[in-house]
């Protein structure tokens, strides 16, 4: 009993990959021959026929990249509130610079930190 139900589970398998592959071979055929259609009307009414990669979207990838940036940097601006930018303000603490003491070693040695 499982021979045979391994052996029909094969054959549904082997039809099933057939059906796939003859699918895709009129999807091929149906694409060449509209192409050939195209091509035959071009040269019946002269007018001048773009290649086979005119069917493909054309794509400058700078521009992918652009479009990426821009939407982060606006969503950048969108995102928090003014309380949240506000906090993150106060946390920040200004430093002054102050001028070196004159009063130590000339070479600084010792004067750094944890020393």
């Amino acid at each position: 009993m499982q021979s045979i139900f391994g052996f029909l589970i094969k054959l549904v398998l082997l039809l099933a990959g057939l059906m796939f592959a003859m699918s895709l071979m009129v999807a091929v055929a149906l694409m060449a021959a509209v192409w050939g259609l195209r091509a035959l009307w071009g040269k019946l009414t002269g007018q001048p026929v773009a290649p086979l990669a005119s069917f493909t979207m054309r794509m400058d990838p700078r521009a992918g990249f652009g479009r990426v940036y821009t939407r982060g940097a606006a969503a950048g601006r969108g995102r928090g509130s003014e309380a949240a930018e506000a906090a993150a303000r106060a946390d920040v603490i200004d430093v002054e610079a102050k001028e070196p003491s004159r009063s130590g070693s000339a070479s600084g040695a010792g004067t750094g930190p944890g020393r």
